[in-house]
């Protein structure tokens, strides 16, 4: 099985994508391991069931690097086990894998499934009576700790003999829930203690101008830590080298080199940050380069938004080129080449090209039968072809390459191809226009880039950049490549975005449940976040697939020490204070960040007219439940004393319209928890009305939304976008808007915690008179797995 083609036909049936069977197909071994799986598994089609699917891709990986031939032997017991569905989670393959290897040619299918608890699994209702039984016992704990003991409970439930080879996620989930339920939202008494404050110049790093030289970033370590100096990528004359030093002085020269056909998408930060970063740390340059050599896909839109992006990321190009700039020079180089007998005009057709380099089924390759033509001729047909002679696809200058070997990016690629099309640029003076693999180098090289940055999807063009810099004896850049940054669970395809816009799935492009970058700035996520987030990860050859909950405990993490805190009530229900007067008021000093005494405190009327959120409230109590319901003693966040629910009001719908509660400000009761609340005082302008609050959601239901068996559509998540058109909001958000008015800055950056609702921002469609806020993630991750 060492034919590529029968392995990557038989990986085709775990489901993969094009992109990630690329990826898997560059790991030889790895690919060969899953192919094998395939192979002792039996089956001949594509697998349907994702789950069993996914874990014979993780028994791949637990596998690939073992040698012992007992072991490999008994894999094919649990491959069995999977695609008999007796092995459904990763905790069953965790101790199948473990029990192979402790048995190995003595592994038994009665062995293997008693060790990996086949037919012991627990139910979502067993587990969830479990968890229950479990908070009975330990009720005055966790009433005490409360979501400080999650690890606690976790580790002490997990014990419990019904719920061994329960899933750990269903175990979490229903933890969480029962958390929630009987605590209610996290507030101020969850947050973790202060501690002191750290030097954030790692996790800048890559933000700020005072970048420290001494601290650990991914600037020094990994695959940019080991990158070369200035001056150590050999050239093939030694002259070309002392011609770049000279002109650049010998310091680190990068580009950012996006094509101007589309919004960026997430992955792109990261090679924003990469190019600019890398240039910024060693106090070098970097161009931001627009790859403008397709003029049917271009627009003005495009161009603007990919330089407001790398802006609002915080870097400045050292100047703003475009490939077009070098047009000429570029078509000067082509001849060139022809003349140096290393490139030819080619008027096969597209499959004739394609059976030339060995066809689908990967046979010998054969010379076109125009690459021995004299020079002078193919000089002249590609004169013709820059005058407007030919038609588009009827002829093209390609590089004479090397047919022998491996590398496809050697058999005789494209360099200049013909277009009707004008261009944004220079209008209707080109007939002709350089492709990818003939003008990236070639820039890189009039730019004099000291590293030519790139993700490994180019690997295999190394070779071919190099060897036409060679080809034409001019300065060549060193480029080497990084692993890609995907987010899973979302679709970044610009077909498909477009398609989700166009079919109103979406809003725009910048629709805040997308991962464009227009995107997830308007959804209120800050740069200086972004980037922390990638410095956190690294910079290695290996692609990161990253799941959103992981980005978004980033931004948390970031919104947590930069954001001032609110109250506000999405949901809101009236609560009448029964015992006080009419007139009755208190002013309650709120500090806008407990701990940061620096961000100062604003007060808010309390009065005999409150309103609290809908979901704070239960018509009927429970022993397990602390927040209002008839007859229970509740803290109202920052009041001095409780109050006590004695009555409510419902409509014909049965929706609950009034509270009516007594205040309970005769006697000191110690809640057990609070409720953040908002009065009702004409005199103060309080409450603020929000004309709508947008609470976002996943998009998508699943973390491969491709692997939808009826398309990603399918897999849209039909409750991504919660709407609230009634919500309120304290008096201090009147001030929190004035002091945080930046100049140059969207009003996407002014942004604040909503006490025990999530973190928001204020969104670019905002009026005086209509205030729109935009949800930028919850206070913690489950909320927002729940909602999906």
């Amino acid at each position: 099985m060492s034919d590529e083609n029968d392995i990557a036909t038989k990986l085709e049936f775990l489901g993969l994508t094009d992109q990630n069977l690329s990826d898997v197909l560059r790991n030889k071994k790895f690919a060969f391991t899953l192919a094998s799986i395939v192979q002792e598994s039996g089956i001949e089609a594509p697998i349907e069931d994702k789950t069993s699917a996914s874990l014979l891709q993780s028994l791949g990986t637990a596998t690939k690097d073992i040698a012992y031939s007992s072991v490999l032997a008994a894999r094919s017991l649990v491959t069995d086990a999977i695609i008999a569905k007796k092995i459904k989670s990763s905790i069953q393959l965790e101790a199948a894998v473990a029990y192979i290897k402790s048995a190995g040619e003595k592994a038994s299918s009665a062995g293997l499934e008693f060790a990996a608890g086949v037919g012991m699994e627990a139910t979502p209702e067993q587990i969830n009576k479990e968890v229950a039984m479990y908070f009975t016992d330990n009720m005055d704990s966790i009433a005490a700790n409360r979501y400080k003991s999650v690890p606690s409970l976790m580790a002490g439930i997990k014990k419990l003999p019904g719920l061994k080879w329960a899933p750990p996620a269903e175990v979490k989930k229903a933890i969480d829930a029962k958390l929630l339920d009987v605590l209610g939202p996290k507030d101020e008494r969850d947050a973790p203690q202060k501690k002191a404050k750290k030097d954030k110049t790692a996790s800048a790093a890559i933000a700020a101008d005072e970048v420290s030289k001494n601290v650990r970033n991914m600037f020094t370590e990994g695959f940019l830590g080991d990158l070369h100096k200035p001056g150590g990528n050999a050239q093939i004359k030694t002259e070309l080298m002392e011609e770049h030093l000279r002109a650049t002085g010998g310091i680190v020269v990068t580009r950012f080199p996006p094509e101007p056909n589309g919004y960026l998408h997430i992955g792109h930060s990261k090679a924003i940050a990469v190019n600019f970063g890398y240039a910024k740390y060693h106090n070098g340059i970097c161009y931001l380069r627009y790859d403008d050599t397709n003029p049917e896909a271009e627009e003005e839109r495009y161009f603007t938004a990919i330089l407001e992006i790398v802006k609002w990321l915080g870097f400045q190009p050292y100047k703003i080129t475009y490939s077009s700039d070098h047009f000429q020079r570029l078509y000067d180089l082509g001849e060139e080449l022809i003349r140096r007998d290393k490139g030819y005009v080619c008027f096969c057709t597209p499959e004739e090209v394609h059976a030339n380099r060995g066809g689908d089924n990967g046979g010998a390759r054969i010379p076109c039968k125009h690459r021995s033509k004299p020079t002078q001729q193919s000089l002249e047909e590609f004169r013709a072809m820059r005058d407007g002679k030919y038609n588009p696809g009827e002829a093209t200058l390609r590089m004479k390459m090397d047919l022998e070997d491996p590398n496809p990016q050697m058999w005789d690629l494209v360099a200049y191809r013909v277009l009707d099309a004008p261009h944004h640029r220079t209008g209707d003076t080109w007939k002709i226009y350089p492709t990818y693999d003939f003008t990236h180098c070639l820039c890189d090289s009039f730019e004099n880039i000291s590293h030519s940055l790139c993700t490994t999807e180019f690997y295999l063009s190394r070779q071919s950049y190099e060897w036409l810099c060679d080809a034409l004896e001019i300065y060549k850049p060193a480029q080497r490549e990084y692993g890609r940054l995907n987010i899973t669970g979302t679709i970044m395809s610009k077909r498909k975005i477009a398609r989700l816009v166009k079919e109103g799935y979406v809003n725009d492009w910048d629709d805040p449940r997308l991962f464009t970058l227009v995107a997830i700035r308007r959804r209120g996520v800050p740069p200086e976040a972004i980037l922390s987030f990638v410095n956190e990860l690294g910079v290695t050859t290996s692609n990161s697939n990253i799941q959103a909950a992981r980005f978004e405990a980033s931004i948390r993490r970031y919104l947590e020490d930069h954001t001032p805190r609110l109250m506000l009530i999405a949901d809101p229900v009236l609560v009448i204070l029964e015992n006080v007067a009419d007139d009755f008021v208190e002013e309650i000093a709120l500090p806008y960040k407990p701990g940061s005494p620096e961000l100062g405190e604003h007060n808010v009327p309390f009065t005999k007219r409150v309103y609290i959120d809908r979901s704070d409230f239960r018509e009927q109590d429970s022993a397990d439940y602390f927040r209002l319901a008839p007859g229970k003693s509740v803290g109202l966040l920052k009041v001095p004393y409780t109050v006590r629910v004695t009555t409510f009001t419902k409509d014909e719908s049965g929706k609950v319209t009034e509270i009516r509660a007594i205040y309970e400000n005769d006697k000191k009761i110690k809640p057990k928890t609070y409720i953040q609340w908002v009065a009702d005082s004409p005199v103060h302008s309080s409450p603020v009305k929000i004309s709508e609050v947008r609470m976002f959601n996943r998009l998508f239901l699943s973390e491969n939304p491709e692997s939808n068996p009826d398309g990603f559509l399918a897999d849209i998540n039909p409750n991504s976008l919660d709407l609230f058109k009634d919500a309120l909001i304290e008096v201090g958000f009147d001030d929190f808007r004035r002091k945080n008015v930046k100049e140059g800055s969207g009003p996407e950056s002014m942004r604040f915690q909503a006490l025990r609702v999530g973190y928001f921002c204020i969104d670019r469609e905002t009026t005086e008179e209509s205030v729109i806020l935009n949800r930028i993630v919850t206070l913690k991750e489950d909320a927002g797995k729940s909602s999906a």
